[in-house]
C-alpha cells in the first residue's frame, strides 16, 4: 500500500502531509518523504526510557516495507570467529558473480545499537544485483553490549576472513571494496583508516551512504536537520552514550574519522549524503576533506533526501541514486 501511496503526484502527497512543502534554503524536500515522514512521525519520543530492544524490535519491523528482493540473487550464511565470540557474515551472489568476481563487504547502519543484516537484507541483495558483485554482509556484534571498539573490530575480522578465503568464496582478494550506512558507513571510513595506519591490505574502495564521521554532534546540519527528518539530534546522542565507554572517546579518529590529522592514501571513496540529514554537514566535510587529500572521491549530494533512503528504494528518485552510486562503485573496483 505503502509502496503504491508513494507513486502519487507530489502536489497530492504534500496535501496529505497536511504541511507547506518544507524548505531549507534551497534544498526542497522530495514530496515521497515528506509524506513517508507523515507516516512515521512519533516513532520515538522518550529517550531517557527507551530501551535498545524496544528500539530494535520497533527498527526490524520498519525495515519490512519491501520493494522486492531482487529474483536473480540468491545467498548463503558463514560464521566467522571474532574475539571471543561469533559472528554472521551473509554472502550475497548471482549468475553474474563468477570464481574471480570483485565483493563488497558491507556493514549494516543503525547507531552500532540497532539493525542487522535482516534490517538491510534487501539493500545488500540490491547491490549485489547492481554491481555484479559478491556482497558479504556483516552481523557484527552490537552496542551497548559490546561497545568501542568491539562493532570496528568484528568488521575488521570479517574483511580479513573475506580475503583470506578469497579462494574458497570466488572472490579476487585485489578487488574487495568495503561500505556501510551511516554507523555502517563509519565503520568502514574507521576500518580505511586504521589499516592505513597499520599498513595492512586497503579495501579496493569505499562506500559510505550518509556517514556518521564527527561523534562531536555540532555540525550545523544537526541543529538544522535537529527532529522531525527521520533521525534526530536526540538520537544521535543516544547512540553514542550507548556506543562509547567515555564520551571522552569522540575524539579518537577511528570514532570520529573526520577528526583524523591525515587522510591521505586512502581508497577512492563513494561518499553520499542527503540534504534533510542531521549527519549532512559531517558527510559533506568527509568527502572535501579526502579530495584535499589526494583521495578520488564521487560525492552524490542528494539535496532532497533524508537520512537512511538507501533502504527506501520504493520512494521515486532513490532507485536512480543508488544506480548512479553503482555505476561509480564498480568503476573504482576494476
Amino acid at each position: 500500500m505503502i509502496k503504491f501511496l508513494m507513486k502519487l503526484p507530489g502536489w497530492l502527497l504534500i496535501l496529505l502531509s497536511r504541511k507547506k512543502q518544507i524548505q531549507m534554503g534551497k534544498r526542497i524536500l522530495h514530496a515521497p518523504f515528506q509524506f513517508l515522514l507523515k507516516l512515521s512521525e512519533n516513532m520515538v519520543t522518550d529517550w531517557e526510557t527507551i530501551t535498545p530492544d524496544q528500539f530494535r524490535a520497533g527498527y526490524l519491523e520498519q525495515s519490512r516495507i519491501s520493494s522486492g528482493f531482487p529474483s536473480t540473487v540468491e545467498w548463503k550464511d558463514h560464521e566467522v570467529k571474532v574475539k571471543d565470540s561469533t559472528i554472521k557474515v551473509r554472502e550475497y551472489y548471482s549468475d553474474s558473480t563468477n570464481n574471480n568476481s570483485p565483493a563488497l563487504v558491507y556493514f549494516h547502519g543503525g547507531g552500532w545499537v540497532i539493525g542487522d543484516i535482516e534490517t538491510h537484507h534487501e539493500l545488500t541483495g540490491l547491490l549485489c544485483s547492481k554491481l555484479e558483485a559478491k556482497v558479504f554482509s556483516v552481523d557484527y556484534r552490537l552496542s551497548p553490549e559490546s561497545k568501542f571498539p568491539a562493532p570496528l573490530e568484528d568488521c575488521e575480522k570479517a574483511f580479513e576472513w573475506v580475503i583470506n578465503n578469497s579462494e574458497d568464496l570466488g572472490v579476487d582478494k585485489d578487488r574487495i571494496a568495503a561500505g556501510g550506512d551511516s554507523a555502517g558507513g563509519n565503520l568502514t571510513a574507521s576500518l580505511c583508516l586504521k589499516r592505513r595506519n597499520e599498513e595492512k591490505s586497503l579495501p579496493k574502495a569505499q562506500l559510505l551512504f550518509y556517514p556518521v564521521t564527527d561523534l562531536q554532534l555540532n555540525k550545523e546540519s544537526m541543529d538544522q536537520c535537529a527532529d522531525g527528518f527521520f533521525l534526530t539530534k536526540d538520537a544521535m546522542f543516544w547512540f553514542r552514550k550507548h556506543y562509547l565507554n567515555a564520551v571522552e572517546e569522540m575524539h579518537d579518529p577511528l570514532v570520529s574519522p573526520l577528526l583524523a590529522s591525515d587522510l591521505s592514501n586512502l581508497p577512492p571513496a563513494i561518499v553520499s549524503t542527503a540534504g534533510f540529514d542531521p549527519l549532512r554537514d559531517e558527510g559533506d566535510e568527509y568527502a572535501n576533506k579526502l579530495i584535499s587529500s589526494g583521495v578520488k572521491v564521487f560525492h552524490q549530494e542528494n539535496d532532497g533526501f533524508i537520512h537512511g533512503f538507501a533502504n527506501m528504494s520504493y520512494i521515486p528518485k532513490v532507485p536512480e541514486a543508488l544506480d548512479e552510486i553503482c555505476t561509480n562503485l564498480k568503476e573504482m573496483m576494476k
